[in-house]
């Protein structure tokens, strides 16, 4: 029978690793010129002027730009998929794409933001395709939850346990529900933020947020919570 996880038995969450990103904002079709400062350590400009220089082909400001945004892109990538295994590369595949749309973006202090929504496009994409294969039988189960890839270092036993355990129920969801809760849930975003992310609705957000909620809430069973209790 399904049991609906009282407070303290709501998987702890917050103990994944790694720490909310900034609020993302959506991507963009015009181009609007900025011209870089002069002179000085290219590691020392902000993504804006970087992003200029990389749209006039300057290689060193790409590079600076991959070195500054990978970590965050294989970590927005493992945690909304649960594995690492595919982390790189939609990681390179995502930049590849960035990097050649450049001059589209028109506010380019926006490129980690506009870099997330490609990140989790790419995820999406490959969820989907992952999903219709062990459909038609032509690949088996997914992968195991990457444990070492989600829980911080110092998380109890029993939280790791918790994390499996989301992990698990969410797959047998919808992508897009999944992918908007965790970006809430896991992530840290506001609504806003996933509707930018996930390029949909305000209200289409609530709605796959809150169907992953009831499901969870109805589905996960704490089997630490009664020895806590004791």
């Amino acid at each position: 029978m399904p049991v609906s996880p009282s407070a303290h038995a709501r998987p702890n969450l917050r103990l994944l690793s790694g720490q909310p990103e900034e609020d993302p904002r959506p991507p963009q079709s015009e181009a609007t010129p900025i011209p870089p400062r002069s002179p000085g350590p290219l590691g020392e400009l902000p993504d804006a002027e970087l992003v200029a220089l990389g749209a006039q082909g300057n290689r060193k400001a790409l590079e600076l730009l991959y070195r500054r945004h990978a970590p965050f892109a294989i970590h927005l990538a493992t945690r909304i998929e649960g594995s690492a295994r595919d982390a790189d590369d939609i990681d390179h595949d995502a930049f590849l794409k960035a990097f050649e749309r450049l001059r589209e973006l028109k506010d380019p202090a926006a490129f980690r933001s506009w870099l997330g929504s490609i990140i989790v496009h790419d995820v999406r994409s490959q969820m989907r395709r992952a999903r219709l294969m062990r459909t038609i039988g032509l690949v088996r189960a997914g992968d195991p939850i990457d444990l070492d890839a989600l829980a911080s270092p110092d998380a109890a036993p029993s939280v790791r346990a918790q994390i499996a355990q989301v992990y698990a129920l969410l797959r047998t969801q919808p992508v897009d529900d999944r992918i908007a809760w965790i970006l809430r849930a896991v992530e840290g975003h506001d609504l806003d933020s996933v509707a930018r992310l996930t390029s949909c609705s305000l209200a289409t957000v609530k709605r796959r947020i809150a169907r992953i909620q009831q499901f969870l809430d109805e589905h996960f069973v704490d089997s630490y919570a009664g020895e806590i209790e004791r």
